[in-house]
């Protein structure tokens, strides 16, 4: 197998951090991964981009619900985006669609202009667009960087027939990364089947935090009542023995 950049996604700046000791590449800095991955404090990127050799691509995302958003959200992208790379992120992860679910041109392009020379990643929002193809080619032409995509279906081992073609429509005029719902077994034949040369994975271990355990009957979550007293963080181990299976 030929070598494949692992980009990992990360909830936290400490996920960030173990990811690369267990060996990504890259990764995508978030916040809130249950909602898919919101926008991450600008401290975080300010952080992260202090501590990591490896490039941070930031998201850009105001709240999940979809990706359509209204003027005042969209607003805050741009501010969110322009701050994100002068903090140090290497490229910002969006995408915006129209309220049906076709690509909002105008405003992406908006976005991928604020990038500039930096990389540019169109998220999963293509996964629910009622044209991929057509969506694929109106970011090749605004000069999109990549694409992360499941191939419209809830994860890449089921998507991997319209990845695969994605690939191919590709070439060499925007990068095709798979992600989602990926599990480490399941990576040769995702590259082997798509041809990729990046994938995208996120892995994660309990971690405990005894500080609300005084007054447990206190909850934070809204109706999900999580605990309070656990949390995820990357498992170093896991992305480590993906990082060797990419890396052949």
């Amino acid at each position: 197998m030929s070598k494949v950049l692992l980009e990992v996604c990360c909830g936290s700046l400490d996920d960030a951090i173990e990811a690369e000791r267990g060996g990504a590449e890259r990764v995508e800095l978030c916040s809130c991964l249950f909602l898919g991955g919101l926008t991450p404090s600008i401290g975080s990127v300010i952080e992260a981009r202090k501590r990591l050799k490896i490039p941070i691509i930031a998201m850009v995302r105001p709240r999940g619900g979809g990706f359509c958003y209204t003027e005042a959200e969209f607003a805050a992208m741009r501010h969110d985006a322009r701050a994100m790379l002068d903090a140090g992120a290497d490229g910002i992860v969006f995408g915006i669609l129209n309220p049906d679910g076709t690509i909002d041109v105008e405003r992406n392009r908006t976005l991928r202009e604020i990038a500039g020379r930096k990389q540019s990643v169109f998220h999963r929002a293509i996964d629910v667009t009622p044209d991929p193809f057509g969506a694929l080619e109106q970011l090749v032409e605004m000069g999109f960087t990549r694409v992360l995509t499941s191939g419209q279906q809830d994860s890449v081992p089921e998507g991997l027939d319209l990845i695969r073609q994605f690939v191919e429509r590709a070439g060499s005029r925007i990068e095709i990364m798979p992600g989602g719902g990926i599990k480490p077994h399941a990576i040769p034949d995702i590259l082997r089947v798509t041809g990729c040369k990046q994938i995208h994975v996120a892995a994660w271990k309990p971690q405990h935090d005894p500080s609300c355990e005084g007054r447990s009957q206190v909850t934070f979550g809204g109706a999900l009542y999580p605990p309070e007293n656990r949390y995820d963080l990357t498992d170093r181990d896991v992305i480590s023995g993906i990082a060797k299976t990419v890396k052949g």
